[in-house]
């Protein structure tokens, strides 16, 4: 089972440091500890319902699980998450996360989370996103095979 571990960076170069450091944790960075919520498909169909555009639509745009470190890497990797799901993270009412959980645990993007577990998700990676805000800081995706 995949760790994704999405966590908050100052840019790019920073987010791919915690490679050499082992991790976003050991680097002392904010985490949000996920398993199985992949940073490419589920993260765009997240973008999508957050957003209200298609799932083809999130996936196209800037940073929506752009792979940062090397190709040539087995694992780890680094990814970055998208802006726009960034703002929408940041901006969404209480209400709307819950219903914004449940419409993507029933797209089938989310990877076999229930709506209920998906709430936490969503509502982790609010608080997250809104962390970082107040920081200047950009969100990533820590992800191990």
């Amino acid at each position: 089972m995949p760790d994704a571990d999405y966590f908050s960076a100052a840019d790019d170069v920073s987010a791919l440091a915690v490679i050499e450091g082992g991790g976003p944790a050991r680097a002392g960075l904010d985490v949000v500890f996920l398993k199985d919520v992949d940073p490419v498909d589920a993260i765009a169909g997240l973008e999508a319902v957050m957003t209200g555009c298609s799932y083809e639509e999130a996936g196209a745009r800037p940073r929506v699980g752009q792979l940062l470190s090397s190709a040539e890497v087995d694992s780890p990797f680094v990814l970055a998450v998208s802006d726009t799901l960034s703002d929408a993270l940041v901006s969404v009412s209480a209400e709307d996360a819950v219903r914004a959980a449940e419409a993507w645990a029933a797209s089938g993007s989310a990877a076999g989370l229930d709506a209920a577990t998906a709430t936490g998700v969503v509502e982790a990676l609010v608080g997250l996103a809104r962390r970082a805000r107040a920081a200047e800081l950009r969100l990533y995706c820590w992800w191990t095979l």
